[in-house]
């Protein structure tokens, strides 16, 4: 399924912005940071992890051009919590 650029746009800054955070954990590790740190750092990811799912989801939902069932779209949706 092809997603409106809008939204394939904000996945992508998303995502982007994503692995930056997953790299500044690595680094948290590799400087020895305290563990609550980075188990904070590593909820906030696994949050905006989430939210690029419930986006695309979204999207799909709502695309005029959906090629999945209500049924699979939601198996999908479980699948993110």
């Amino acid at each position: 399924m092809q997603f409106p650029e809008e939204v394939s746009a904000d996945v992508i800054t998303r995502l982007r912005r994503l692995e930056g955070q997953i790299r500044g954990i690595q680094r948290m590790v590799e400087h020895g940071e305290e563990c609550r740190s980075i188990v904070t750092q590593l909820a906030a990811a696994q949050g905006a992890l989430d939210r690029v799912g419930f986006k695309l989801m979204a999207a799909a939902l709502t695309s005029p051009e959906r090629t999945a069932d209500i049924d699979e779209l939601e198996k999908l949706f479980l699948k993110l919590t």
